[in-house]
């Protein structure tokens, strides 16, 4: 690599530190050499104590400047390979340190981009492309499948007839490690391999009750691009390897070379126990945040539950409020309306009353004044329908209309509807007799008249 980015990028990944600067410095010590640097690093931890031990040798920054990898248990064997990156192959025991990073693989560990084993997508890389469409993938697989149990049967392993990704994000959700088989046909010991020891009843059940299980020709695309990544240079061989975080994988152990079917079990077994502890945590941290999930989400739905509640009381509540709003305008306007005609009615009453007044006031006037008894002047007696009697003198030249004008003016009639009859004898002083004079009208020198009210036709 001789780009001094993607070295930084890498070195950071491996080591696990994250002080740019500082992996510049290791770098530069060790000329820009990324195996070298790598290993002069990982050296300085002891494989075979409990506590890091700087090297004096190296030239790294002195140890209060470094944060130690996470300590391998003891007696754990592990070694630096050369991969197309610089790999670190060893046991999982160097990753259980690493979960709190939110990572399966970190410090020592395998751990390098699939874009460069054409699995993933790196832009500066020369092996960019995709290793091979899905649909190409999983019909490599089912085709190794079906190869693989036409020479040898269906009591191996049961190999997933899935690309090599969709193996892998499997064997992820599922936390267990991935098992990978790169199937070589034409090499001398795979056929014996396969039949003794790959379909071994023994190694077929352990392999299937805790591994997922992933096979690849290596005639075919998919399996010599892995061959070629993980560096297969024996065959028979197999890998274990499990998913990391940014499209890495963790190789955890390789097989190469015949084997027999226990030298197998007890590499699986080792490796498996060392993986406990981390797939183990990885179930429980999923499990967790599973857990915490749906208790935010159950939290969530409370609380949406809780405000919809509280959104529809504070709706009732306002439609409650506008309602009573509109009833209190509405009985306002009421009252409003009703207080003007009221206003209205008085001031009307009021109006008329004046105009009464007036006319009465006018009419009174035009009688002129009371004359004295005399020869000439008429003694006039009115009785109302109330029983109330009223007198007055008129000349006897006076008109049947003095007498309507006389009794509009003392007010005492609440309506206007009415006429003058007299009693002996009965006479009905209407319009057509307005005009004559009390003498002509046969009530001089005195006359008894009384009010009858009538209704206006």
């Amino acid at each position: 690599m001789g780009d001094v980015a993607d070295k930084l990028a890498y070195f950071q990944a491996i080591t696990g530190l994250e002080d740019a600067d500082l992996c510049t410095e290791i770098l530069a010590a060790h000329n820009w050499d990324l195996e070298l640097a790598i290993s002069s690093f990982t050296t300085s931890v002891n494989p075979t104590t409990d506590t890091p031990q700087p090297n004096p040798n190296n030239h790294l920054p002195s140890a209060p400047d470094l944060q130690p990898l996470p300590q391998p248990p003891p007696g754990l064997a592990w070694k630096l390979i050369t991969l197309p990156v610089s790999v670190i192959s060893g046991s999982l025991g160097l990753i259980s340190g690493a979960i709190g990073l939110g990572l399966w693989a970190a410090g020592g560990v395998l751990s390098y981009s699939l874009g460069l084993v054409g699995l993933g997508s790196t832009p500066s890389s020369s092996s960019s492309a995709p290793l091979v469409s899905v649909s190409a993938a999983t019909s490599e697989a089912m085709d190794f499948v079906a190869a693989f149990e036409r020479e040898y049967g269906s009591s191996g392993p049961n190999f997933v007839g899935e690309g090599f990704m969709d193996a892998l994000q499997r064997s992820r959700n599922s936390f267990k490690l991935l098992f990978v088989y790169l199937h070589s046909p034409d090499h001398p010991d795979t056929p014996s391999f396969c039949r003794s020891t790959l379909c071994s009843e023994i190694i077929a059940a352990f392999v299937n009750e805790n591994f997922v299980c992933w096979g690849g020709s290596i005639r075919a695309s998919e399996g010599f691009k892995m061959s070629n990544s993980l560096k297969a240079s024996r065959f028979p061989f197999c890998a274990l390897v499990m998913a990391a975080t940014n499209q890495r994988i963790a190789l955890l152990q390789q097989v190469e070379g015949p084997k027999s079917s226990e030298e197998l079990l007890v590499t699986l077994q080792r490796v498996l126990e060392e993986s406990s502890p981390v797939l183990v945590a990885a179930r429980l941290d999923a499990e967790e945040r599973r857990n915490n999930m749906r208790l935010r989400e159950e939290q969530d739905a409370a609380y949406r539950a809780a405000l919809e509640a509280d959104q529809a009381r504070e709706r009732q509540r306002r439609e409650e409020e506008e309602r009573l709003a509109r009833e209190a305008a509405e009985a306002e306007r009421k009252r409003k309306e009703e207080e003007e005609a009221r206003e209205r009615a008085a001031q009307e009453a009021a109006e008329k009353q004046a105009a009464l007044a007036k006319i009465r006031q006018e009419k009174a006037e035009s009688l002129g004044e009371e004359p004295e008894k005399g020869p000439d002047v008429t003694q006039v007696m009115v009785r109302f329908p109330n029983g109330e009697r009223k007198g007055r003198r008129f000349h006897n030249t006076a008109t049947i209309q003095s007498l309507y004008d006389y009794v509009d003016s003392l007010g005492s009639l609440e309506v206007d509807s009415y006429i003058l009859v007299s009693n002996f004898p009965i006479v009905k002083y209407e319009q057509d007799k307005l005009a004559l004079s009390l003498k002509e009208a046969g009530l001089h020198p005195q006359a008894s008249l009384f009010v009858e009210l009538t209704s206006l036709e």
